[in-house]
């Protein structure tokens, strides 16, 4: 029976899972590592914190399945995306920390660019905004920054990856120097259309072609482990992919107008748009979702709210009215709505579609009859009313109608919010029986390299549904909710506020 090892590399932790030919979890294990803040609006990572947090996860879901490593019949890897890493390619040893994706640093240089007229250059192109979010603008801090760094990139002996890259780098004893379409379209540097590295694009930044890693698919054989103290020589790493994309292709959103929600501390929403990149008109962003071994390629809208369960985070931790995160759903459901109050939770700006950084957070409509409970469901349903905006824009940009929406991550779990969610979008919700649908992805990806699957026909025999979510809200009542939710929007944005002012 075949033995899937898949590699979770998150921001603020690894996980690692291994997984059967059923997609049965025979064990999994998650640990945290340190996260560096040099200065605020700076994140940072120590890479070998990261490399040896991947050992240790490793090695614990060995032993805790009771398997030998010899087992294993391929690795698949997914990662936190867009965090920029530079080694050495010849030691693998990191010449700086990591730069996280949620890292400011570089808005000066995006400001400079877009100034120099050269945003259209990037969206029309990558399908990505200038914004300090994606890679290539990290790469150009640290060549300018960091003393010796652009004669060694020039010279061949630096090697620039995203996470997936170091790992494969590492885990192939720096053998192979690659990345994945779906990584590599968010580094700013990649045509979308040739699937290539884009000299036009890598000139404004400054970044030389010879630290680029060579653009692979997102199922095949990239190398085999070798020289490494806890895995044999000879297992195939046969599987890469953002987490984003890593989940849609988890969720088996195969399909034009497939989609899916992931809600963890922010949500992320994506919908597969076929085998041609389709460009937004409403602030999403255009990224490749994967391409399979037989050389079909597939794009995809993405949509990011930045707080979703960071909300009920908020409600625990800053507001008190609630101990534990799992409680909300009992407190919101002792009313039968939200009373009229309205939760904007744009605790750090409003994402896609309205790219507004000046927003803030706000709760309108309190009355002397507004509960706790009324608060913790309007907490919810403003998750819930961020990706409705995003799906709304993806049917308009894509031209595709949405049939299902598929969902995962901690809060799906939440029945209250996916009943709203479907009420909402007015679509089926479909919620797996594995919410870890990162792992899931890769996991996948690596065992159809492997020909643990011959096709992604056979994958659907063996993925499970936990539950489906119906719409059940009556036209009226939604059109009501959504009007109350345009004008919280409104309210949470300044500029819009004063404006309402100088009417009144």
């Amino acid at each position: 029976m075949a033995l899937l090892l898949a590699i979770d590399q998150g921001t603020t932790g690894n996980t690692a899972f291994l997984m059967d030919e059923h997609l049965n979890v025979l064990a999994k294990k998650n640990r945290e590592f340190r996260q560096i803040f040099p200065q605020p609006g700076l994140v940072e990572h120590d890479a070998e914190d990261i490399w040896n947090g991947v050992r240790s996860v490793v090695i614990d879901v060995l032993e805790m399945a009771g398997r030998k490593a010899e087992e294993i019949t391929a690795i698949g890897i997914t990662n936190q995306r867009e965090t920029t890493l530079l080694w050495e390619r010849e030691t693998g040893r990191p010449v700086h920390n990591a730069i996280v994706w949620q890292d400011r640093r570089t808005a000066p240089l995006c400001t400079h660019l877009k100034e120099q007229g050269k945003e259209a250059l990037y969206r029309r192109r990558a399908g990505l905004l200038l914004d300090p979010y994606f890679s290539g603008t990290k790469i150009a801090w640290l060549l300018e920054h960091v003393d010796g760094l652009l004669k060694r990139a020039e010279s061949g002996d630096l090697a620039f990856g995203t996470i997936d890259s170091f790992l494969l780098a590492r885990l192939t004893g720096n053998k192979v120097h690659a990345t994945d379409v779906s990584n590599a379209s968010r580094t700013l540097l990649m045509d979308l259309e040739t699937l290539q590295w884009s000299d036009e694009l890598m000139q404004p930044l400054g970044v030389p072609r010879a630290l680029l890693p060579e653009i692979r698919g997102s199922s095949e054989i990239y190398g085999y482990t070798k020289g490494l103290d806890f895995l044999p020589d000879g297992i195939p790493v046969a599987g890469m992919a953002g987490d984003q994309q890593s989940a849609l292709f988890g969720q088996l959103c195969l399909e034009r107008g497939d989609a899916k929600c992931t809600y963890g501390t922010g949500s992320f929403t994506l919908m597969n748009t076929g085998n041609s990149p389709v460009f937004s008109e409403r602030g999403l962003l255009t990224t490749v979702a994967w391409k399979l071994s037989d050389g079909s390629v597939h794009y995809a809208l993405e949509g990011s709210a930045f707080v979703a369960g960071a909300a009920v985070q908020w409600l625990r931790d800053a507001l008190g009215i609630i101990q534990h995160s799992h409680e909300v759903e009992e407190l919101a459901a002792q009313v039968s709505d939200s009373g009229g109050v309205v939760f904007v939770p744009a605790f750090t700006g409003l994402g896609a579609p309205h790219w507004r950084p000046d927003a803030t957070g706000s709760i309108i409509g309190l009355t002397r009859g507004s509960t706790r409970a009324h608060i913790a469901r309007a907490a919810l349903e403003g998750i819930a009313f961020q990706n409705y905006e995003i799906i709304r824009a993806m049917e308009h940009d894509s031209k595709a109608d949405l049939s299902v929406l598929k969902v995962d991550g901690g809060a799906s779990a939440n029945n209250l919010l996916m009943q709203f969610q479907s009420d909402l979008v007015r679509r089926p919700i479909v919620r797996p029986g594995m919410l870890d649908t990162t792992a899931l992805g890769a996991a996948l990806l690596a065992g159809l390299a492997t020909d643990v699957w011959k096709n992604t026909e056979a994958l659907k025999d063996v993925w499970k549904e936990d539950r489906t979510f119906s719409p059940l809200m009556s036209d009226v009542e939604r059109q009501r909710r959504i009007d109350a939710w345009l004008d919280g929007i409104k309210r949470a944005v300044p500029s819009q506020m004063a404006e309402a002012a100088r009417v009144v």
